[in-house]
């Protein structure tokens, strides 16, 4: 019974130090770039987090395998609500 115990716990201690997926958006962004490679450009795909706007990653994204999407993870704050001032009669 301890053998397989100590196995359980040496397993457990190298899943738990394998290395983790970064995040895949950056939030200091609006705009990212997703690349696609491909086979040819040996293989998989990024996204490149580091535009202010649509139009300055589409220039950048021109004649590449390459689309521009807003940043799901920018904090966006929202614009405040306006208060009505009713008229007391």
């Amino acid at each position: 019974m301890r053998f397989s115990f100590g196995q359980v716990v040496i397993v457990g201690a190298v899943l738990a130090a394998a290395p983790s997926h970064a995040q895949t958006f950056d939030p200091s962004f609006p705009v990212c770039m997703h690349v696609y490679s491909g086979a040819n450009g040996g293989g998989g795909e990024w996204y490149d987090c580091s535009f202010t706007s649509l139009p300055q990653c589409r220039g950048t994204a021109s004649g590449r395998a390459a689309t521009c999407d807003l940043n799901p993870y920018y904090p966006v704050s929202a614009p405040s609500p306006r208060l009505r001032r009713g008229r007391s009669g």
